[in-house]
């Protein structure tokens, strides 16, 4: 007993090394560091989101389904939505801006960085209140436990006849909080971004990256605080008698639609336009071409940005509108499709006559022009009102959705992540594991969405648990349901290559893919300080000029 006492299995030197390393991660302020944890934290939930959809996709596989009931069903539809918008695409993107923008601007840390790790933790605790709602939000009626209201919450569902229980309450303080720190990320970034540029940097020198991610601040400053007076409003609906979206005392379930699109379509653009940032960086890199139009690629920017305020109503044909106003919204949808065109010209007339490597980061940037394209020209349709009468609703628009947040947001992320891995970790993510990965998330992709869209014009209504076997869907449905298990595997692959190429994985370098933006100048991984030395830069190709002395476009005021 005294032996095994005085030896115990963990050795008391490794345990606290540990807790120490524990510690740290918990306590950081530092801008990387919190940048990784985002996007540990945000590919936890999609993981989660995932399977939540399988289930969702197992029940709809065949006609007259009973893998799951109706009221499970609702709340795995909420939950699976709500994850993905606001527990994954947010948090990763988020994080992976946190991590770079800092090193791409030559910056020390981001502006304010203790504010950083609160917005972390914020994002981290309203998750936390989300999935909480399936322990504690029973309440005293022992009715379902998680939301059953769907992502957007629509008047009158969530009221307290349709929604008794706390679980509604959990969702909007969940998604309140989140919001908060999602708030306070974006802040910090537009500061770091506007102050805290390293000599040289001027803003038509910036990467692209960091354009977007001001266009993409700029829009959560915007459109979030607005959700949260919606949301603060709902409470107060449920929990003090106030009537704002109680139809039936003279509140109004439009307004809440208004509320919420107004910020869930800039949502769209926040969630899509770090992607672009990413591919603004990769696709010039595997092309060894610079980007084609840096001004225009700018200019869209902001105009997506600006038009992405006005076009929240498309949402809400459906519902009744006046032709006036009708008419004001497919314009301004119809509007935004020219910048988006112009970026997607701009992508492929950098490809045109580069030497393209195609690296698994191109391999999912090349799908995406074709994927997100797909997914605009379906929103074009959509934009036009009769069509929208006749599609609204029906499974065409969650497959046109899923086309351009997964086809644009998802691809944008596994690319990125394939990009800036070496530089995170200092090792190579396998790339055989990667274009097996993508080859199976592609397929399986276009599997599960691509019918969606037939079923949809066949007359398939969205959030609907189950479907009648005589109607023409069970192909599409079983086919989509298929292509849920490709991505599954896709996914485990990717799990598996991250594991293994962190214990075994190449030695990267500090800049393994010949690129020109600042954060391959430091060491990979960077150190705490991000530079020995701030560097000064002379043009929007740092690393190009110091790498091509002899070329003549090269501008060598700028030292690293």
């Amino acid at each position: 007993m005294t032996t095994a006492h005085h030896h115990p299995i963990v050795p008391a030197e490794v345990s606290q090394t540990l807790g120490a390393r524990l510690h740290g991660w918990a306590v950081t302020v530092d801008h990387k560091r919190l940048g990784i944890l985002y996007v540990c934290f945000g590919l936890v939930f999609f993981v989660i989101g995932g399977i939540e959809a399988a289930m969702m996709r197992a029940q709809l596989a065949q006609a007259a389904g009973k893998i799951v009931d109706p009221a499970t069903f609702n709340q795995l539809f909420t939950m699976h939505g709500t994850t993905m918008v606001f527990l994954v695409g947010m948090p990763v993107l988020l994080g992976m801006a946190n991590y770079l923008i800092p090193l791409m601007v030559g910056a020390r840390d981001m502006a304010f960085p203790r504010l950083n790790a609160f917005g972390l933790w914020l994002f981290l605790f309203g998750a936390a209140l989300l999935y909480y709602s399936y322990i504690g939000a029973q309440g005293l009626y022992g009715t379902s436990a998680a939301p059953d209201v769907g992502w957007f919450a629509y008047a009158p569902l969530t009221n307290k006849t349709f929604s008794p229980g706390n679980s509604t309450d959990y969702w909007i303080l969940g998604i309140m909080v989140s919001g908060f720190g999602s708030i306070t990320t974006a802040i910090n970034l537009l500061v770091t971004i506007l102050v805290m540029r390293c000599p040289g940097m001027t803003l038509m020198r910036l990467p692209l990256m960091a354009w977007m991610m001001i266009v993409v601040s700029v829009l959560v400053i915007i459109a979030i605080p607005v959700l949260t007076g919606a949301q603060i409003m709902l409470l107060l609906d449920r929990s003090l008698g106030m009537h704002f979206f109680d139809t039936q005392n003279g509140g109004s379930s439009v307004l809440w639609q208004h509320l919420f699109w107004f910020f869930g379509h800039p949502e769209v653009y926040i969630l899509v336009l770090p992607a672009f940032g990413f591919f603004s960086e990769i696709i010039p890199v595997f092309s060894r071409k610079v980007i084609f139009g840096y001004p225009l690629m700018v200019a869209a920017t902001v105009s997506i940005g600006f038009i992405s305020l006005s076009v929240w109503a498309h949402h809400m044909f459906a519902i009744g509108m006046s032709p006036a106003l009708n008419s004001f919204f497919a314009a301004s949808t119809l509007l935004i499709a020219v910048p988006t065109g112009i970026k997607i010209f701009n992508w492929m007339g950098t490809m045109v006559g580069g030497r393209i490597i195609f690296a698994t980061p191109m391999l999912f940037a090349t799908a995406f022009l074709g994927i997100f394209t797909f997914g605009g020209l379906t929103g074009v349709m959509l934009a036009l009102v009769p069509v929208t009468w006749q599609l609204s609703d029906s499974y065409f628009v969650v497959g046109h959705f899923h086309y351009v947040l997964f086809g644009g947001t998802v691809f944008g992320i596994f690319s990125a992540f394939f990009y800036w891995f070496p530089k995170a970790t200092g090792r190579m993510l396998c790339e055989r594991l990667g274009t097996w990965f993508f080859w199976l998330l592609f397929a399986g992709f276009n599997l599960t969405f691509f019918p969606m869209h037939i079923s949809g014009i066949l007359g398939m209504p969205r959030r609907i648990y189950m479907y009648q076997p005589d109607r023409g869907l069970e192909l599409w449905n079983m086919l989509s349901s298929l292509g849920v298990v490709l991505q599954g595997v896709a996914v485990a692959l990717f799990i598996w290559n991250v594991i293994r190429s962190l214990r075994k994985g190449k030695i990267a370098g500090n800049d393994p893919w010949d690129a020109w933006t600042l954060e391959w100048a430091t060491t990979s991984p960077p150190p705490e300080w991000n530079f020995d030395q701030v560097p000064t830069v002379g043009s929007a190709r740092p690393l190009w000029d110091i790498k091509n002395p002899t070329d003549p476009d090269s501008n060598h005021e700028g030292s690293i």
